[in-house]
């Protein structure tokens, strides 16, 4: 975490590996609400496919972009890598999608405000999944920096 702070080759590549996160945030998002509204889903199924969807596109651009000069590591090894590391992301996030939003969808749909009344669940669906992506972004950071990336000054 110090050399996150107080280096700016470090910093970079944290703002990199965010904007990467962002773009699987927005694959993520766009593939949970498909597989929800459209061919009915439960959240827990359509989270966890959206996920891997999200995670081979971030491995993709965190190789590329972020540590382009990580590939001095064989490719199929370093996505092993990466994928074990957002396999024990999956089990962080799946209890926070499985426990998280039934209680979250309980509260706004008792609550007063006519806006969340009628919406609930899709608020309550994505909310839960904003939260789980903060998560597992720490943890999927300074995990794969530090392992699967870790052939890089």
């Amino acid at each position: 975490m110090t050399a996150l702070l107080k280096n700016p080759v470090e910093r970079t590549r944290f703002i990199k590996f965010a904007i990467v996160g962002a773009l699987g945030a927005l694959i993520d998002f766009g593939v949970m609400n498909l597989l929800v509204w459209l061919a009915k889903a439960t959240l827990v199924v359509a989270g966890s496919v959206s996920f891997v969807c999200a995670v081979l596109s971030n491995f993709t651009w965190n190789r590329l972009w972020t540590y382009p000069e990580s590939r001095t590591k064989h490719v199929f090894g370093q996505l092993i890598q990466f994928t074990i590391v957002n396999a024990i992301g999956l089990v962080i996030r799946v209890p926070i999608l499985k426990i998280g939003e039934p209680a979250l969808d309980h509260l706004l749909e008792t609550s007063s405000l006519d806006l969340l009344a009628h919406s609930h669940t899709f608020i309550s669906h994505n909310a839960t999944l904003a939260i789980a992506i903060g998560i597992v972004m720490l943890w999927n950071y300074f995990v794969n920096r530090y392992w699967t990336y870790n052939d890089i000054d």
